[in-house]
Order: C-alpha cells, then structure tokens, then sequence
C-alpha cells in the first residue's frame, strides 16, 4: 500500500499471510536486501582474483571507486571510516532498487528503515568525533570565536539533533514518492508510461543511496577535522 494507493502485489505480506505471521512488510524486504548482499559477498570472496572478472570486477569499481572519493575529499584518514559508508551505500541501494521489482517494496519508503540508519549514522561519527578529539570534541560546538561561544553551542545541538531527521524524511519522501508516481501510472497506462519511468527511477534511486553517502561522508570528515 502506498499512501493509500493499491499495491498490484506484495509477496511478503502473502508469506505473512501463508505462515501466520505479523513481521512489517519493510522488515521482510530489509532482511532480503541483507541476504542478497551476503549473497554477493560469498560469490565474490569465494573465487578472488589478482584479474578480476565479472561480478568481483563490477564490485571492485564500486567499492574503489567509492574509496578514491572518500580519501579526496576527507584524507587519508578517510580509510578508517570507510567501510562503515560503503556498507550505508550498497545496503540503501539495494533496499531502493528493491522498490521496481514487481511484488517487492523498497525498506527505505518506511520512515522507521531510514530512521534506524540515521541514529545509527549519528551515532557514529560522534563516536568517531570523541575517539579522534577525546574531550576536546566538544570545541566543535562552540564555534570560532569565543565571545559567541554560547549561542553557537546552542545552535550546534539543534543542528546536530535535526541531522538524522533530515536524513531520514529525505530518503524517505524520496523513494516514497517515487513509488506513489509509479503506482499512479500504471493505473493510466500500465506498460507505455511505467517502463520509461523504471529507468529514470533507476538512476535516482542510485542518487538517493549517494545523497546519503554524501551526507555521512561530510558529517565524518567534520568530526574528524580539528576545532577551529
């Protein structure tokens, strides 16, 4: 069900319904998007290559690629905290692109999947934050200029705070909204106008996973830098 719209079909609500359970639609579709992920990672590691080739290739570019983009822009310090984003990335692209396979829904058209990677997100680089600066962290509250001090920590906390809400109402709205607009259009015309839509939902369901990535990636490089 999309904002009140009929789904064609849910597969997990039929397994819901065919075991007796009551587990949210968007935890089943979390789960799978992990075991395809387990999936691509058992078929990578078990045949590793110095001449990488097909899937380990396709995989390599991804994760390098992600990699080198890091590290430019927030050092070689970068590396350390790399894995955690890359794992964010590939993890909300799959659960998006879950979304255009007929029968599934996408986890992250639920506020309570973006929800949980962003405090978990928040969580992180103030950990991160602490372990680099220890007490000294808290310099990153309180501005530039001393005689400003207090007012910048107050406004540093709410926006902090407001951080894993707008990252979880911008992938929500997102991907919410683009399933809205697919349901709407193959009720008007189910083939002519849906198949068109797919491909351009495609490359912004990609953006989507890297507007996330993009996000972490700069609240990481922040707590990482020194106070000025």
């Amino acid at each position: 069900m999309a904002a009140g719209l009929p789904h064609p079909l849910i597969f997990m609500t039929e397994l819901n319904n065919a075991l007796g359970t009551h587990i949210p639609i968007h935890v089943w579709y979390t789960w799978l998007a992990m075991l395809i992920l387990f999936t691509i990672g058992f078929l990578v590691s078990r045949k590793l290559s110095l001449v990488p080739g097909g899937l380990q290739n396709l995989v390599e570019i991804i994760v390098g690629g992600l990699e080198d983009f890091v590290v430019a822009n927030i050092g070689e310090g970068g590396r350390t905290v790399f894995p955690f984003m890359c794992t964010l990335f590939v993890y909300i692209l799959v659960m998006n692109l879950l979304g255009l396979v007929p029968g599934c829904d996408a986890p992250t058209a639920n506020v309570n999947t973006n929800a949980a990677m962003a405090v978990c997100t928040f969580l992180y680089y103030n950990y991160i934050g602490i372990k680099q600066h220890g007490a000294g962290y808290i310099k990153h509250f309180f501005g530039p200029v001393p005689a400003l001090a207090p007012l910048m920590f107050i406004i540093e906390i709410v926006s902090h705070i407001s951080r894993p809400l707008s990252l979880t109402l911008r992938l929500f709205g997102n991907i919410r909204g683009e399933e809205i607009v697919l349901v709407l259009l193959f009720m008007l015309a189910p083939v002519v106008s849906t198949l068109p839509m797919y491909f351009l939902f495609m490359l912004a369901k990609v953006i989507q996973a890297f507007i996330f990535f993009m996000l972490t990636m700069i609240y990481l490089k922040g707590s990482l830098e020194h106070a000025h």
